[in-house]
């Protein structure tokens, strides 16, 4: 017989419960009951920006979509349900260390060994870039890597540093940003695929390129000089686009007046040919007649504005010129 403890104020009585008393309906509603909730525990929901990840003992078994679906509850199955529509964002060269406000910019911590890189022409350029990527693959981004968010921020350092090990300074800072982008993005996504990572990666932006601080002022004043470089080498082109189609220009305008003048040359000669040819007609009709007339005619084109008197000399009936000059007549 099992002694009843003594404490110093007396015996404790405890109360004394017979389970055989309970009806055994009772008993085995409240285990149904149990067994009911468990089961319940099972529905599950996946929201429509979501992908439902199904695990039987840690193990993958499936995926689901959005909308209410049931598992095996806990211990059996177990559902992870990742944002795959959420855009997610990684930092390269620096990090933000509060967002900006409507009162306050936003405050950034650089970080050297991320944003220093070696470009193609051998120079050293600072830059910061930010890239944006989402799950494409529940189960791999899950299952298949370790840490994803890690996992981006190393590739994407490794994808701008190959990149950028193929362009100039010059390319980076202004003349190529946009391509870098573009191949920093395709080589980012083709890591990542190699992974087997279930990354979609939506952009990357060169946040900010700059050299060196302690080499800034003297590139600024490289760049300086470039720039004045290119701004001569553009007025040397306006002008030359002004002079060379008025050279072109007067240069036909004269083509087109010797032209002209040959047309007239020609024609004149012609003409003149002509007139040759019906005056030797006439002559070698009456010679005599024709040269008197040659003459005269000669005579009137070389002293105009002149008195002039036709007379006969001999018996032959010579022909002879005489000038008036308002001084007689030459006898």
């Amino acid at each position: 017989m099992q002694k009843r403890p003594r404490y110093p104020g007396g015996e404790i009585n405890f109360p004394q419960f017979d389970f055989r008393s309970i009806n055994p309906k009772i008993i085995y509603g409240i285990i149904a009951g149990i067994v009911i909730l468990w089961l319940m525990s099972g529905i599950y929901k996946v929201n429509p920006e979501e992908e439902g990840v199904v695990r039987r003992f840690g193990k993958y078994v499936g995926s689901t979509g959005p909308g209410l679906h049931y598992h095996w509850p806990l211990p059996f199955e177990k559902i992870d349900t990742p944002e795959v529509q959420e855009p997610k964002r990684i930092e390269i060269g620096f990090r933000t260390v509060s967002p900006a406000t409507s009162t306050s910019s936003a405050v950034y911590r650089q970080i050297e060994d991320e944003s220093l890189m070696l470009t193609g022409d051998e120079n050293i350029i600072d830059l910061d870039i930010v890239v944006q990527y989402r799950i494409k693959d529940a189960y791999q981004y899950l299952f298949k890597v370790r840490n994803p968010e890690i996992t981006v921020q190393k590739a994407s350092e490794a994808a701008i540093r190959f990149v950028i090990g193929k362009n100039t300074i010059d390319d980076a800072l202004t003349e190529n940003k946009t391509a870098i982008q573009n191949d920093t993005r395709e080589k980012l996504q083709e890591i990542l695929d190699s992974y087997e990572a279930g990354i979609y990666v939506i952009y990357v932006n060169l946040q900010d390129v700059r050299p060196p601080e302690q080499v800034a002022d003297a590139f600024n004043d490289v760049t300086s000089a470039k720039q004045d470089k290119n701004r001569l080498v553009n007025e040397a082109e306006g002008y030359r686009n002004d002079i060379i189609p008025k050279a072109r220009g007067e240069a036909e305008q004269r083509i087109r007046q010797a032209e002209g003048y040959r047309e007239e040359r020609i024609r004149r000669a012609q003409g003149d040919i002509g007139r040759f040819l019906s005056i030797l007609e006439e002559y070698n009709k009456s010679k005599d007649v024709t040269k008197t007339r040659l003459y005269i005619e000669t005579m009137e084109a070389i002293l105009p504005g002149m008195e002039k008197y036709i007379i006969q000399t001999g018996e032959n009936g010579g022909l002879f010129n005489l000038l008036q000059l308002n001084k007689g007549v030459i006898k």
